[in-house]
């Protein structure tokens, strides 16, 4: 909190010093600035307009301080302010800036008094004079009636100042909130204040003071207090006029908008003429404003809740009363508005229908979010009619498992299904869209999957169409759980019942389902199916599950490795959802694409992409959880080791065992990778057993695939060749002759890693078996390279050019204290190379291959990977004492293993794991970070990061 605190108190100062004077520089300043600099410039005056709280004051300041215009005198004349106007004659005598603050305060004497000295500006001086225009006695005369007769060598100017933009808001948010805000909340900071300064400052003290802490979300925006400065100003405005008048500035305060004068004079209940007398004093008296031709309201729309808290209650139910009437006129007809009214005024019978028609045409338009927003809000209020809820609560359900749902709205359904009154088809609806949250928007997989197979019971008989939906969704194979013969038998039972509803949109459902089961198992019929999705459909519901099945063919096309098929179906599973308003389905396709650009190596601003997905989702963290996963794995390639196991854990939002079955396996291979790399060899055997246990049980053997190669090898280190050899063979058996290239080179790679593990260590043989390793990772490496994965395809070949030196290698010269020998890409030690010129051909061939692959993975922005290739390069170069002639000393910069290591240790890793990493000794590792530190001029690890320009 002290932070903040001190945050916003660097802002007020930068306020202070910016609100207002920016938007003022250039063309308006430049005659001024040119009469101040030269005693005979001929004088200039400048009008500066400006509502309340716009900056009129903060550039006064400014331009009393402007640089080059010390000869002239400040002379400060704040209007209406107690002592009145400075001594005109003093000032005559030579150049002056008057600073004339709040003309439009002025009393007749001082508007005299200031006329003068205005037409009496000599050479070299000139005037700023602010006015809010909204409030001068006489609109559009700063100095009031008569116009003034300006004297022809003054040069008169006139400038409105502007309120901020979004950016601006965006930027005055971050400074005093920190970077929490969201753009929404931006947004709706911007709408709310105007853009006016002042009320934008004062409303970011208001969310930095409440409690609990400003979390950045536009809800709390929505829901902060009105800044008392604001209200204030509001108030006193509309207490200015006479009490006939006020009610039309009441109703203007209930509409909460701009509107016509027809309808804003019919809320007010004033009548034609009265009130259109009582519209025009408030625009006299700037209590009301014109925002937009013909449409009057409020000029910051923060200020309608102030006025609206004032109205007394029965006479502000009455407006509510009279506003819902009015805008039921309308054409179409804002029911989401007139609900609102409706409900404001106590009319229950009204606002239930206002909103069941409201949420109908929000869901059919495809606003699934608004209209989820308002049943939640509708289905909470204590005491609503059993009738009334059991229709409402249906809408809910469909919206919310279209769109995205709320914890409010799985806790809502949850207590409506419970209902003993409900009709039994109505509750098992509202069941099925509840298990279906659970599962696919929630990850709570065991508790959905219950209450899915009750749905499926209770509507067998009363809803089959609503049966086979549930049905469909027990047949995806993609939660954890049960097996694949258990998901076969459901979609059989949703066959049935969906052919025996003749629902359309049920059909396309179950179709939808068999065609993601087929996708997910690789089988010959899969590429089939995904044409018979009716992607061309103009139902909306069928549109709906028609985008489903082709954005769940895409995610199943991308674990099976099929990237270019799995573009097009994105492509068009992407617009049909759009078309079709099904926002969860569009988040899905999101995901996907990260993953695919993982694995196709577009890593450019990957990152970033998945922060922002899991920022956008942060309510509903299991929708980003490919995200989570995406930048773990970016972040363990990178070498930031306690960033990647962050981000694989989800960071805890769910438990890496509530996650769908590909997406744990993937997660578990890089926790596997990462154990071995820090030498917790028997803790990743233990990860791969449970995890391959895991896989196997659900028989998705294609899924498998970013597990199998780390888990062999976490077995095959720890001593259990026979648990390795289990593992490749229920992956070879479960393959079998799918079509799953991803799958098919893991299964590759996983024989290269236990081929490369089994070479004997003291054998005539052991050359032949490393080789044959070798030539096992450069068939992976191929299959990899055909199918555009740069990254898994350099692991491959460094694998390779590992074994070909390998067997290049004494294996009586065990690796020395200081860690000379390489490691492949988990981090295993290796033996000390011998002469590599005793087989030049191939150990010149892994030479050149090693170097390309460090290359690739530099280019790639693989720090740690780049790091281990360079290290095992660093073996084959012959061992050098001293330093040669000309040879550069690196005195003042860092020298290359210098850089390296301190690229490591930035990236996050410890001593320990960057000495594992590079195999030096930690004393070395110490000695090269210390010398950069002391190079680059550093004072701690973060400030190596700024000093070498990275980020840890």
């Amino acid at each position: 909190m002290k932070a903040r605190k001190n945050s916003w108190k660097n802002f007020r100062k930068k306020e202070s010093e910016e609100a207002g004077v920016t938007e003022t520089r250039g063309s308006a300043l430049r005659p001024l600035v040119r009469a101040l600099a030269d005693e005979r410039a001929e004088p200039v005056l400048l009008f500066v307009e400006g509502a309340a709280g716009e900056g009129k004051t903060h550039l006064l300041r400014e331009l009393a301080d402007l640089p080059g215009t010390a000869d002239a005198a400040r002379v400060w004349w704040r209007c209406g302010a107690d002592g009145g106007p400075p001594d005109e004659d003093e000032h005559r005598r030579g150049p002056a800036l008057w600073l004339v603050d709040d003309v439009h305060r002025a009393d007749g004497d001082e508007l005299r008094r200031l006329r003068r000295v205005l037409e009496g500006l000599g050479p070299g001086s000139a005037a700023a004079v602010t006015c809010r225009p909204e409030e001068l006695p006489v609109p559009g005369l700063p100095l009031g009636a008569p116009p003034v007769t300006y004297p022809s060598r003054l040069t008169v100017l006139r400038h409105r100042l502007a309120p901020w933009d979004e950016e601006r808001v965006r930027r005055a948010a971050a400074e005093a909130l920190g970077e929490d805000c969201t753009a929404e909340a931006v947004r709706r900071l911007r709408e709310l204040t105007g853009g006016v300064p002042r009320v934008v400052v004062d409303l970011l003290a208001v969310l930095g003071e409440q409690r609990p802490a400003f979390t950045g979300t536009a809800a709390e925006v929505e829901a902060a207090d009105v800044p008392a400065r604001l209200a204030e100003l509001a108030l006193s405005r509309t207490h200015a006029l006479s009490p006939e008048h006020r009610p039309v500035v009441w109703a203007a305060a209930v509409l909460a908008g701009p509107v016509g004068r027809d309808e804003l004079i019919a809320v007010s209940g004033l009548g034609a003429a009265p009130g259109n007398d009582a519209l025009l004093r408030a625009l006299e008296r700037a209590a009301l404003a014109e925002p937009a031709e013909g449409r009057y309201g409020f000029a910051v729309p923060l200020a309608a809740r102030a006025v609206r808290a004032a109205v007394p209650g029965p006479v502000r139910q009455d407006l509510h009363e009279r506003a819902a009437a009015v805008l039921g006129r309308r054409q179409p007809v804002p029911w989401a508005e007139v609900a609102e009214h409706h409900r404001a005024a106590g009319e229950t019978r009204g606002w239930l229908r206002a909103v069941e028609k409201a949420a109908g045409s929000a869901a059919e338009s495809g606003r699934h979010q608004e209209a989820v927003t308002l049943l939640e809000r509708t289905l909470a209020t204590p005491g609503l009619p059993p009738r009334s809820r059991a229709r409402l609560a249906p809408l809910l359900a469909r919206s919310a498992v279209t769109g995205l749902r709320s914890d409010q709205t799985v806790e809502v359904l949850a207590q409506i299904v419970r209902d003993a009154d409900l009709p039994p088809a109505v509750r098992g609806e509202l069941r099925l869209d509840l298990g279906l949250m659970l599962c696919n928007q929630m990850g709570r997989f065991p508790e959905g999957w219950r209450v899915l197979e009750t749905a499926a019971a209770e509507l067998r008989e009363v809803r089959p169409g609503l049966a086979a939906r549930a049905m469909t969704a027990l047949s995806s194979p993609y939660w954890p759980g049960s097996t694949l013969d258990v998901h076969r038998g459901w979609l059989a039972e949703a066959t049935v019942a969906a052919d025996a509803s003749g629902d359309e949109p049920m059909r396309t459902a179950v179709l939808a389902g068999r065609t993601g089961l087929a996708m997910s198992c690789a089988e010959p019929e899969a590429w089939e199916l995904v044409r018979e999705l009716p992607a061309k459909d103009t139902d909306p519901a069928c549109a709906r599950q028609a985008a489903r099945g082709l954005c769940n063919a895409a995610d199943f096309a991308v674990w099976l490795g099929f990237y270019e098929r799995a573009e097009d179906l994105l492509a068009a599973g992407g617009e049909l959802s759009a078309r079709s308003g099904a926002p969860y389905i569009e988040y899905n396709a999101l995901g996907t694409r990260l993953l695919r650009d993982w694995w196709t190596g577009r890593w450019t601003g990957l990152a970033e992409r998945c922060e922002e997905f899991v920022a956008a989702t942060a309510d509903m963290p299991f929708i980003a959880s490919d995200a989570y996963v995406v930048r773990g794995l970016l972040a363990l390639a990178r070498g930031d080791w306690g960033e990647a196991a962050s981000w694989l854990s989800q960071r805890g939002t769910i438990g890496t065992e509530e996650l769908p079955v590909p997406l744990a396996a993937t997660t578990a291979g890089a926790v596997i990778r990462l154990a071995l790399a820090r030498q917790e060899v028997e803790t990743a055997a233990e990860q791969a057993r449970a995890a391959w246990a895991a896989v196997a049980g659900k028989g998705v053997w294609p899924w498998a695939a970013e597990l199998a190669p780390w888990a062999v090898e976490a077995l095959a280190r720890a001593g259990d060749r026979a648990g390795a050899r289990t593992v490749i063979r229920d992956f070879s058996r479960g393959l079998g002759r799918l079509d799953a290239p991803a799958a098919r080179a893991a299964l590759v790679w996983s024989r290269a890693v236990l081929a490369e593990a089994e070479a004997p260590e003291r054998d005539r043989e052991r050359r032949g078996g490393l080789l044959r390793a070798a030539e096992l990772y450069r068939e992976t490496a191929a299959v990899y390279a055909a199918m555009s994965r740069p990254y898994a395809r350099a692991l491959a070949l460094e694998g390779a050019a590992r074994c070909v030196l390998a067997a290049d290698t004494d294996p009586t010269t065990e690796t020395g204290g200081t860690g000379t020998a390489a490691a492949p890409a988990s981090g295993r030690p290796s033996t000390a190379p011998t002469d590599p010129a005793s087989n030049p051909s191939s150990s010149l061939s892994a030479v050149a291959e090693l170097e390309a692959c460090a290359r690739r993975f530099t280019e790639l922005g693989a720090v740690w990977d780049a790091a281990r290739a360079r290290a095992l390069l660093r073996t084959r170069q012959p061992v050098k004492k001293g330093r040669p002639p000309g040879r550069p000393s690196h005195a003042d910069e860092l020298s290359p293993r210098e850089a390296e290591v301190a690229q490591l240790a930035v990236s996050g890793l410890t001593n320990r794991e960057i000495a594992t990493t590079l195999h030096l000794s930690h004393r070395t590792v110490e000695q090269h970070i210390a010398r950069a530190m002391r190079k680059t001029g550093a004072l701690s690890r973060r400030d190596l990061a700024h000093r070498l320009g990275s980020t840890p």
